[in-house]
């Protein structure tokens, strides 16, 4: 993954799983939407980000599924 100059442009690991920078929006909520068919506009009008989060977001899981190093499991609290 490329480095990125904007610091609102970032994934980073918090005690809530893998999430966008300055946000507590994590990697999981993003796809949570992505399978329910939202678009990225929507997805981003949902959940307070820009178009750039949603997209940066959303090439950082393509990336981890063809990666060897995929996203972290979080357990989710019932």
């Amino acid at each position: 993954m490329a480095l990125v100059s904007n610091p609102k442009l970032n994934i980073v690991w918090t005690e809530r799983g893998s999430s966008i920078a300055g946000t507590r929006i994590t990697l999981y909520d993003v796809m949570d939407y992505l399978k329910a068919g939202y678009s990225h506009q929507d997805i981003a009008q949902k959940l307070g980000l820009t178009i750039e989060q949603v997209d940066f977001a959303i090439d950082y899981i393509a990336a981890s599924r063809d990666s060897s190093h995929p996203l972290p499991r979080v357990r989710r609290m019932a």
